[in-house]
């Protein structure tokens, strides 16, 4: 009974073809949040794939309708050895976005694994389905090698509506925190920083998506006859957005930048580089915030983002002045932004300019989280990667995207530890979604290396009354 037999043990799991049967059973449920006539399909992800795997490893749980009526249900499945044991908390999402099942290429389908190489491909391969497949074979491998005991306490969370923002989450951990009670969140979602280095994140930014929009008069009129004499709604909105973001990218609306990147972020992007991965876009050099790194610019600072712009009729523009113009824009913030009133500071940033006559939309957002790299969770989880794998891990402060992590940090007030499964050039939301197998079988090593560590003893002062 040893920590090398469980590791060996996910391994085999993989290479024995166990991980791959129960990752296309999963991908096979057409589970996509987005789409209304799939809602059934999220509960039976639920009800007749996870709830019988989590019962095989000993976990007792049920399916729990969302609070907010139309959106899928969630899973809470428990497994308790003793009460003066640590607990873990982790979570996982069964739902996906859209198939878009014409724009696989053949012999791709996005409801079934392929394997070309070292891609395994199919919807929900990267984003989530095969993250927490990992994680749960991994504690299968732990719990083997163990003659049945974790020595620690799990609670499962999954829910089924995170690619439509999770919408039920927050008010089913207020709701529910004694149920979902534990000493810290260890999950699996996003990205790697590269697919060669095991990473760890601390949290998530933030992300609020806004639009500004300007409708001056019904219908287009001849830019002939009354061109010079009608202002041009698409030139005002475009002067107003390059009052907000400079030509290279620098956020120019002061209550929308963030704190000063604070040293012990700084230290731990100190050795992260960004990109370089095959099928990675080449950074354009000299964009973003000044005097900041790459992983400082996308971890550690707050961007401003034009997702969507029109006005006219791109498509057939005609020799018209059009009536109206709209840009829908998006804020990625860390911990320390004032983004509860970017309406505010929108609003008061565009009337100083003389642009009164642009509505503001602002739409919900999600908070950013951060725990502290000096976290005692944190160098007990990193030391815990590198003796099984024997890399130096990433250790980002927080994950560039965004993800629920406030749920879990502020409603439940737990430290938060993500180990991520999948690399950025996954196309997780695309045709062509993949894993690689390879960071997959050292996911599965990894995950078993480190609840194999927790059950031998949480680190010191992390546990509840320690």
């Amino acid at each position: 009974m040893s920590r090398s037999q469980a590791i060996a043990r996910a391994a085999d799991y993989l290479d024995s073809g166990g991980f791959r049967a129960d990752l296309a059973r999963r991908v096979a449920f057409r589970t996509e949040s987005q789409a209304p006539e799939q809602h059934a399909a999220l509960a039976r992800y639920l009800t007749e794939e996870l709830l019988p795997s989590a019962a095989g490893l000993g976990f007792s749980g049920r399916v729990i309708d969302n609070p907010v009526a139309g959106h899928g249900p969630f899973l809470i499945a428990r497994r308790v050895e003793n009460a003066d044991l640590p607990t873990v908390l982790t979570y996982g999402h069964g739902d996906v976005v859209r198939g878009y099942d014409a724009q696989w290429r053949a012999p791709l389908d996005p409801w079934s694994i392929v394997v070309e190489g070292d891609r395994w491909y199919g919807r929900g391969t990267a984003d989530n389905k095969g993250q927490h497949t990992i994680n749960l074979g991994a504690l299968a491998s732990v719990l083997a090698v163990r003659d049945g005991r974790l020595g620690f306490n799990v609670t499962l969370l999954l829910e089924t509506g995170e690619e439509v923002g999770s919408p039920g989450l927050h008010a089913l951990c207020a709701s529910r925190r004694e149920e979902l009670a534990a000493d810290v969140l260890i999950a699996s979602d996003g990205p790697r920083v590269s697919a060669e280095r095991p990473t760890v994140f601390l949290g998530s930014r933030g992300s609020v998506n806004f639009s500004l929009a300007l409708r001056l008069r019904e219908g287009g009129h001849h830019s002939g006859n009354w061109g010079g004499l009608l202002a041009n709604p698409a030139a005002i909105l475009a002067h107003a957005i390059a009052s907000m973001v400079s030509q290279r990218g620098v956020v120019l609306v002061d209550g929308l930048r963030p704190p000063p990147v604070p040293d012990a972020v700084r230290h731990a992007l100190a050795d992260i580089s960004v990109g370089g991965d095959v099928g990675d876009p080449a950074i354009d050099e000299g964009w973003g915030e000044p005097g900041l790194t790459s992983a400082e610019r996308v971890f550690g600072w707050n961007t401003l983002e034009v997702l969507a712009l029109k006005a006219g009729n791109p498509e057939h523009p005609v020799n018209a002045i059009p009536p109206s113009a709209i840009a829908h824009c998006q804020l990625r913030f860390v911990v320390g932004t004032d983004w509860m009133h970017i309406g505010e500071h929108l609003r008061s940033h565009l009337d100083a300019r003389g642009l009164a006559m642009i509505e503001v939309d602002v739409e919900q957002g999600n908070a950013a989280t951060r725990l502290s790299p000096d976290d005692p969770w944190v160098a007990w989880a990193v030391a815990s990667l590198e003796r099984t794998t024997g890399k130096k891990p990433a250790l980002l402060p927080n994950l560039g995207g965004t993800l629920p992590n406030d749920a879990f940090a502020e409603v439940l007030g737990l430290p938060t530890i993500w180990i991520p499964h999948s690399y950025p050039a996954c196309s997780q939301h695309a045709a062509g979604e993949h894993l690689l197998g390879s960071v997959a079988r050292e996911g599965l090593q990894l995950m078993a290396g480190l609840f194999w560590d927790l059950g031998e003893g949480a680190p010191a002062r992390a546990r509840k009354g320690a």
